[in-house]
């Protein structure tokens, strides 16, 4: 017997295994997760015979048999059959820009795409710049020049005629806008060693969270009025935004306080032993961890901020929401089809949220980088 036998050496060659599974494409992908166990797989195909039973009739009806004209008589003649896109066709003008005056409706239309065009421009690196900020400062200048005109003659527009996608985007942005460094402070000043401020961030944050925004709306709207001096007022739309920018604060600084509380306090300890006083240990070491951790609570408030904009409607403006209630309440004849309406602002809504929500995974996977192996 030889010293390469298996008997001599102690060797036996081992089977050969099968090559492992792809990771990546379709099918695997399907594999995990629509098929990775028999609860997966039963509820596959339970979801997917709803929507085989579902999907052909709505396509049938929002598509196939749908009226896109604005023509009310083909609209009434296929109701209950499809859907009627004429509503909007009809009432597009009035539920975008609310009841702002008609032939001067190309002014919150370029307010509005100059507000949308910066927005897209903060979030986006390149642009992060100091004369960002001054950038800002001139488009809101723009923005209100545009709407509310009186100067450059451009006729006045009272703020009660604002309307539509204009005031929602207008109260959204600059209420987030606003709220984020209230809430920044308000949740530095619950974890304050000062009793008073504690004390005082705190009274803020639940006397505010123990109310439901309608009626800081309507205090806002109807009660502070009452302790102005005689002949002092304030515009209403300024009411309005002060209201949701100080309920938007209270629930942001929560959000925040939870991702300071997240920063280990060895750190804290740390940046006290290189002598850093304690606004330099917030701005460079523990501000910086917390807000990268609650990264997804935050933009989920500012969802929530942009759909809380619909309550507006309450005390007589009428933003997206309310505009399209007083584009189909106004006419009897086009209000059974009130229902593609909200179908179309819905769509809206979606289309800002979504682009909100990918925008947060985005920061999210810049944040994460330095962390990946």
């Amino acid at each position: 017997m030889d010293g390469t036998s298996p008997g001599a050496s102690g060797f036996r060659p081992v089977p050969a295994r099968p090559a492992p599974r792809a990771t990546e494409g379709v099918l695997p992908w399907m594999r995990a997760n629509l098929f990775g166990s028999w609860q997966t797989t039963f509820a596959t195909f339970v979801l997917g015979a709803v929507l085989l039973w579902v999907l052909p009739k709505l396509v049938d009806w929002a598509l196939l048999r749908a009226v896109w004209t604005p023509d009310l008589a083909a609209c009434k003649a296929m109701e209950g059959m499809g859907a009627c896109w004429g509503v909007v066709a009809e009432k597009y003008r009035i539920i975008i820009f609310g009841r702002y005056p008609y032939e001067e409706q190309w002014r919150p239309l370029a307010a509005t795409v100059l507000m949308v065009a910066m927005l897209v421009a903060s979030c986006t690196r390149p642009f992060w710049k100091r004369w960002l900020v001054l950038a800002w400062a001139a488009v809101l200048a723009v923005f209100f020049v545009l709407m509310l005109g009186g100067v450059l003659g451009l006729s006045k527009v009272e703020t009660d005629r604002w309307g539509g996608l204009p005031l929602t985007i207008l109260l959204s942005s600059l209420s987030i806008v606003m709220a984020f460094p209230i809430a920044l402070l308000v949740a530095l000043g619950r974890r304050s060693n000062l009793p008073a401020i504690r004390a005082f961030c705190t009274i803020y944050v639940e006397l505010i969270r123990g109310v439901p925004l309608i009626s800081v709306l309507f205090m806002a709207s109807f009660m502070f009025p009452l302790f102005m001096p005689p002949g002092l007022t304030i515009d209403v739309l300024i009411r309005v935004l002060v209201g949701i920018t100080l309920f938007a604060a209270a629930y942001l600084a929560e959000v925040i306080r939870g991702g300071l509380q997240a920063v280990p306090k060895g750190q804290v300890e740390a940046a006290a032993t290189l002598g850093l006083s304690y606004w330099q240990t917030q701005r460079k070491i523990v501000l910086p961890q917390a807000l990268a951790m609650v990264v997804p609570s935050i933009v989920n408030s500012f969802i929530s901020i942009f759909k809380d904009t619909s309550l507006v409607s309450i005390v007589s403006l009428y933003e997206l929401t309310g505009a399209l209630d007083l584009a189909v309440n106004a006419d009897a004849n086009w209000k059974p089809f009130k229902l593609q309406g909200y179908f179309f602002i819905a769509l809206i809504y979606f289309l800002f949220c979504f682009a909100m929500s990918r925008y947060s995974q985005w920061v999210e996977r810049q944040l994460n980088a330095g962390r990946r192996r």
